[in-house]
């Protein structure tokens, strides 16, 4: 994993405190927004959501990580508005962020999310995709409900964001049947798919309270390349990470042939242990025994990728984007304080663990 930054930017922020301020607000309002749907949708939804079990008794569930919430009613603060401006923009984007996770599980076949079986594996793949689309509209239902200039501004930001990540996940699925992707297509896709979002949870809160167009924009360029440090830590953990705290299989990019950031990286390098990478990886894309693969014969790809490099690659590549997610702070005016809990929630995501 990649290093703590350097200690010159560290802060005194509570991240899990500002992670559960933005989970207490937004929960509430999520609530009532999933409550909206039909039967059995709600239910399906509320079970994704981790509120109740398979069986649909109550459940304190893991919820995920809560980074988007925390930036949206953080960003909300840049305006020297209350923290509360920030909600309807935290559950719209968290709505889009869910719509996306139960699609991406049926279409990637994830059986475990946050350590319990995924929707479509309880449910069904029917409703795994009519819940997700329910939970898109109902994204943009929160928004603009707010009737005002400000929701409609969040609102073309929401949209542009969502577009991005569907294209993002197209783009991931396609380099699955491809012998070969370059970085640059990586980082494309992964910018797509994980940094659009969280450049809109960085400036929607902002938007909502006000902002003028150059501070939500650089917000949002702050939230893009937070989001691509976000990436390519999760790149690393879905090869190299502890099941047991990111709740999926063991080599799960793997085992779904992920042209992620470690493997395109190491394809790139060249030398012995890149060239043999390529050779094997070609010979798994033809086999039809690939779910089959023992866990010794994972761990050897996972081996090459880390002699090549890919593994050094992705973390240095994780610190470089949290260094200019920080930096684009500079130029806009906040609170000092408002800038202290920006990077402490930047230096979070290059340092979690799940």
């Amino acid at each position: 994993m990649p290093p703590a930054p350097k200690a010159d930017r560290r802060t005194t922020v509570d991240v899990t405190a500002l992670l559960e301020r933005g989970r207490t607000l937004a929960t509430p309002v999520l609530r009532a927004a999933v409550d909206r749907l039909a039967p059995p949708m709600d239910t399906v939804a509320a079970y994704h959501f981790g509120w109740i079990d398979a069986q649909g008794n109550p459940a304190d569930g893991d919820g995920g990580k809560a980074v988007r919430p925390a930036l949206a009613v953080l960003s909300a603060e840049v305006t020297g508005a209350a923290p509360e401006v920030g909600v309807p923009g935290a559950v719209a984007v968290e709505l889009v962020h869910n719509f996306s996770l139960l699609h991406d599980d049926l279409m990637d076949g994830d059986e475990q999310r946050r350590h319990r079986d995924t929707v479509w594996k309880v449910h069904g793949p029917a409703q795994a995709i009519l819940v997700g689309d329910a939970l898109f509209a109902l994204a943009n239902e929160v928004l603009l409900e707010l009737g005002t200039v400000e929701a409609g501004r969040a609102t073309r930001c929401l949209t542009k964001a969502s577009r991005s990540l569907i294209d993002g996940q197209a783009q991931d699925i396609s380099y699955e049947h491809r012998d070969r992707v370059s970085v640059e297509e990586c980082l494309d896709m992964e910018g797509n798919k994980t940094g659009a979002l969280l450049a809109c949870a960085s400036s929607v809160g902002a938007v909502l309270g006000g902002a003028d167009e150059r501070t939500a924009d650089t917000l949002e360029t702050y939230g893009y390349h937070l989001g691509l440090a976000f990436q390519a830590v999760d790149d690393l953990l879905g090869i190299w990470g502890d099941p047991d705290a990111t709740g999926k299989q063991t080599w799960s990019d793997l085992r779904q042939r992920k042209k992620s950031l470690p493997v395109v990286a190491a394809l790139a390098a060249g030398g012995s242990a890149s060239e043999r990478l390529g050779e094997i990886l070609a010979a798994d894309a033809k086999t039809s025994d690939f779910a089959n693969f023992s866990e010794e014969e994972f761990a050897a790809r996972a081996a090459l990728i880390e002699e090549a490099g890919g593994r050094e690659w992705t973390a240095d590549e994780a610190r470089r984007q949290h260094t200019i997610a920080i930096e684009a702070l500079d130029s806009v005016d906040m609170p000092d304080r408002v800038r202290e809990m920006f990077t402490a929630l930047a230096d979070f995501v290059v340092v979690r663990k799940r």
